[in-house]
């Protein structure tokens, strides 16, 4: 359909003789006609709105208010705006609203002639009308379109397990056409303000689902939503392989804030790869790194985890070990890519927890594959309560936080006291006084490898309350 769209708006172009664009009705582009140099200057014809919108493929808030207040959502026939430079708009427009059953579908927007130069002929604007009513009732029905599957993915994802989801899937296949069983992957974004996006780059369907913090319940029951609550906005990607999933979190990022976007990037080629390590490995080595040995435990520093360990331990205590402090940030969560949308509630599992741990951890960033969050892979599918271990309760405090987070980079770190103490820039001795009043807090025994394990599962599960 995208074709159909590009074929009315080079039409509109050719009867106008002007470059024009169409964007939905959320001033998201849909097609762009080319864009020569004005033959007299040699500069294209094209100023920092239209620049940005056919870039970033959207217009900014400022500038949708800005031809909003126009009328253009109301009017029925061609509507001409002024040049505004302030607001980077240096060349006034001519907006065809794209109207289908009397309600606004998009705009077909063409840079007006210059002041003292005639503007386009009535019979060729009326021409260009009719066109862009064509476009309005291709968008009408994809918009019904995109409705149907919105439901029925919803439908996939809130079903009760068994026969319900079994017909919530073939359903959900049938709307999909050909493309049904072809690779895809879930997307969690979240939390979600409440309104669908009317599109997303690359998606098969789009819908908004209660959000859930992590395992227990089914997937429709509210009461089983997280301590953050709120709703999440669920896309399901279609790939054409699996290396089509990194241009796929460039899109993702899009419904980000933008501080998203170069990390989404990072995460698309893979260079968010690793997670925190377990407690339990380099537990042989505790005892002498801590007795004033000299010496790092010589099971926890071998392989690249070790040239990681000190960045990946300021980074993920960046926050605090006793938890998030502020507002939730909105992050996105990506499954694996899946074959077949029998899978699906699977990977939409798998989506919700990489969103909470993005959220939970900011080393992953703002769009965390589930393959790349390591041990949050298992603590996200837990019970989604709040952490209130007995032994580890107190030093969850935000009297005890630095002694959490030191018993956090600690446990990251293998239990080699010279590595964390380094990483937290505090001397070998001040290390061992902090352990001592932690073991006190909590009754652990931080020489015992299952002690240190519930101590580090502990820690990083509170992230995610």
């Amino acid at each position: 359909m995208k074709g159909d769209y590009q074929d009315l708006v080079d039409e509109i172009s050719a009867l106008l003789g002007a470059p024009a664009t169409l964007e939905n009705r959320d001033f998201r582009l849909i097609a762009f006609g080319a864009h020569d140099s004005d033959s007299d200057s040699g500069e294209l014809t094209l100023d920092p709105v239209r620049t940005r919108s056919i870039l970033t493929r959207q217009s900014t808030a400022a500038v949708r208010a800005w031809f909003e207040g126009f009328g253009i959502a109301r009017a029925t026939g061609p509507v001409r705006i002024p040049a505004a430079p302030d607001a980077g708009v240096f060349r006034g427009r001519i907006c065809l609203p794209v109207r289908s059953r009397g309600i606004v579908q998009g705009y077909v927007w063409l840079l007006d002639q210059e002041p003292g130069k005639p503007g386009p002929d009535p019979a060729a604007l009326a021409a260009a009308m009719e066109v862009a009513q064509r476009i309005g009732v291709l968008l009408a029905e994809e918009a019904k379109a995109g409705a149907d599957l919105s439901r029925e993915f919803q439908a996939v994802l809130t079903a009760g397990r068994g026969w319900q989801q079994d017909m919530a899937v073939a359903a959900l296949r049938a709307a999909l056409g050909p493309g049904g069983d072809g690779l895809h992957a879930a997307v969690c974004v979240a939390p979600w303000p409440g309104e669908t996006p009317a599109s997303v780059p690359g998606a098969a369907a789009v819908c908004v689902v209660p959000l859930r913090g992590g395992g227990g319940g089914e997937p429709g029951d509210e009461a089983a939503a997280g301590p953050a609550g709120g709703l999440a906005l669920a896309v399901l990607l279609r790939l054409r392989s699996t290396d089509a999933l990194a241009p796929a979190l460039t899109a993702v990022a899009r419904l980000l804030p933008r501080a998203a976007e170069p990390a989404a990037a990072a995460a698309a080629a893979g260079s968010a790869a690793g997670a925190g390590t377990a407690g339990s490995r380099g537990s042989a080595g505790t005892a002498g790194s801590r007795t004033g040995a000299g010496t790092a435990g010589s099971r926890g520093g071998v392989g690249a985890a070790g040239s990681r360990t000190a960045a990946a331990a300021g980074a993920s205590t960046g926050t605090g070990s006793a938890g998030p402090t502020g507002p939730q940030r909105m992050t996105a969560g990506v499954a694996d890519p899946v074959r077949g949308l029998a899978e699906l509630p699977a990977a939409w599992e798998q989506a919700m927890a990489a969103a909470r741990a993005a959220a939970a951890e900011p080393r992953f960033g703002p769009v965390a594959q589930w393959a790349q969050i390591g041990p949050y892979r298992l603590l996200a599918s837990l019970a989604c309560d709040p952490v209130d271990d007995p032994a580890a309760r107190t030093l969850l405090t935000p009297a005890h936080r630095e002694l959490a987070r030191t018993a956090e980079v600690f446990l990251d770190c293998a239990g080699q006291a010279g590595r964390a103490a380094a990483a937290l820039g505090i001397h070998r001795q001040t290390l061992y006084y902090r352990l001592g009043r932690v073991e006190q807090l909590t009754g652990l025994d931080l020489d015992a490898g299952e002690d240190r394990l519930l101590l580090h599962m502990a820690l990083k599960a509170s992230r995610l309350a």
